[in-house]
């Protein structure tokens, strides 16, 4: 497992300090995981849909991803579902996997909340298997709720 540097929290901050246009801080976001981070093949975000009550393909960095995850599917679906960050050290044996990408061989997602209500999913996923440590998930929790601090719900709302 390679340490993520807890540095990216502090980017993450300044950098989308005072922009207010919510897919620019995603895609700013979605740049800093992808070139900060060793051994990965995707860095993204899935949004919320209330719409069409799915997660729906956000900014990201990396190789085509699914479009629409229903919640309680897969990866990101079941970390929407429990509200929780998961950390998936093998996804081939993820019940439910939903292959996107099959150089993925691990995962770890993190729910990203604003005023309590989830609004989307970061997602990161790496070709080596057993990738992310319980102290990649500290700081990578850390990073989506500095990202959170830049998102308005009503805004991805009317886009998603």
């Amino acid at each position: 497992m390679t340490a993520i540097d807890p540095i990216i929290v502090d980017q993450v901050a300044a950098l989308l300090d005072g922009e207010t246009n919510v897919i620019t801080n995603l895609s700013n976001a979605a740049a800093i995981l992808y070139n900060s981070l060793d051994q990965v093949n995707w860095a993204g975000f899935y949004i919320y849909s209330k719409q069409r009550n799915s997660l729906d393909l956000g900014p990201f960095q990396g190789q085509v991803a699914c479009m629409h995850i229903a919640p309680g599917s897969g990866v990101v679906g079941t970390s929407y579902e429990k509200q929780t960050p998961l950390r998936v050290p093998n996804v081939h044996e993820f019940a439910g996997h939903i292959a996107c990408d099959a150089a993925s061989n691990s995962e770890t997602v993190v729910p990203l909340k604003v005023d309590g209500s989830i609004v989307g999913i970061m997602d990161i996923d790496s070709p080596i298997l057993d990738r992310f440590s319980e102290k990649n998930v500290k700081v990578l929790t850390d990073f989506g709720a500095a990202l959170s601090k830049h998102l308005d719900a009503a805004a991805l709302s009317a886009i998603y």
